[in-house]
C-alpha cells in the first residue's frame, strides 16, 4: 500500500515533468476524501516551491463534461499562480501531458464565502465575472481515471486564461457561449450547462472548501466549471472562447 504523501509525489512529479502515469485506483484503493488529501499534500509541495495560491477551479459541472469523462460528482482543484495564463498569451504544449480546452466562467471574490450558503449570498460576495478558458492536463495515461483518480490529480487543473472582468450585476444565467479554434468553430453551448445556473457552481464551492476548513478569500478567482466539451490542443492551434456580452479570451499554442 503506498501512503498518501507517496501517492503526492507521484502525482506532483507528474505535473511538473509532463510525464503520464497510471492510475492510482488501478493498484489500490483509494477513497474520494483520500484523494483530496492527496491534492492537498501535491499542492503543499508546488507551494515550497514558490507557487502563491489564487483561487479554486470547479469541475464536472456539466453533463457533458460528466459523460465525456466519465464521471457523475461536482469537484474541486486549486489554482496557482504559476497555472495563469496571459490573456493573449502563449501556452507552451511540452509544459503538458494531453491539454484540452474548455470555456469557462469565472468568479472574481470580493468577501469571504464558506460553508453552505444560498445563491443570494453567493452572488453578494462576488466581485465581477469574466469570460474564461480552463486548460486540463490528466496526468494518467488515455486520459482515463475514476473519480479518486481525477480528484488527487488536481481535478485535472493545469491552467488558466481570464479575460476582462464585468459587473456582477450583468445576468449571466444563460448566455451564449463559443469555443473557437484558428477561427472554426468546436463547441456552442449556454453558462446554464453549469449546473443550470453557474451561482450553483459558487455555492458548491463554497460548501466543499469548508470541508477541509478553507475558504473562498476576497481576490479568489473561482472558475465556475466546464461550460462545453474540451477540445485537445497542438502546436500551432489559437483557441478563442466567447461568452455573450462579456467578451472573449484568447491563447495560442507553441511546441
Amino acid at each position: 500500500m503506498t501512503s498518501l504523501d507517496e501517492l503526492a509525489v507521484i502525482v506532483d512529479d507528474a505535473a511538473r515533468n509532463a510525464t503520464a502515469i497510471p492510475q492510482l485506483s488501478l493498484t489500490q484503493a483509494i477513497t474520494v476524501d483520500e484523494a483530496y488529501a492527496v491534492q492537498t499534500l501535491s499542492m503543499a509541495r508546488r507551494r515550497a516551491r514558490g507557487e502563491h495560491r489564487v483561487g479554486v477551479k470547479m469541475g464536472l459541472t456539466s453533463r457533458t463534461k460528466m459523460i465525456q469523462v466519465g464521471v457523475d460528482e461536482v469537484i474541486w482543484g486549486r489554482l496557482t499562480d504559476a497555472m495563469r495564463v496571459d490573456e493573449g498569451g502563449i501556452v507552451k504544449r511540452s509544459r503538458y501531458v494531453h491539454p484540452r480546452a474548455e470555456p469557462e466562467l469565472a468568479f472574481l471574490m470580493k468577501h469571504r464565502l464558506s460553508g453552505k450558503v444560498t445563491p443570494v449570498e453567493a452572488l453578494a460576495a462576488v466581485e465581477a465575472i469574466a469570460p474564461a478558458i480552463e486548460i486540463i492536463d490528466s496526468r494518467y495515461a488515455d486520459f482515463k481515471f475514476a473519480l479518486p483518480d481525477v480528484v488527487a490529480d488536481n481535478a485535472s487543473s493545469s491552467g488558466f486564461v481570464v479575460g476582462e472582468w464585468h459587473a456582477r450585476d450583468i445576468a449571466f444565467d444563460n448566455l451564449g457561449v463559443v469555443l473557437e479554434i484558428d477561427g472554426r468553430v468546436k463547441q456552442v453551448a449556454s453558462t446554464a450547462a453549469i449546473l443550470g445556473h453557474p451561482l450553483r457552481s459558487l455555492v458548491a464551492a463554497a460548501e466543499m472548501v469548508s470541508r477541509v476548513g478553507e475558504a473562498l478569500e476576497p481576490g479568489a478567482i473561482v472558475m465556475a466549471g466546464g461550460i462545453t466539451a474540451a477540445e485537445p490542443l497542438a502546436p500551432g492551434m489559437h483557441v478563442r472562447a466567447s461568452i455573450e456580452r462579456l467578451g472573449r479570451v484568447n491563447f495560442t499554442v507553441e511546441a
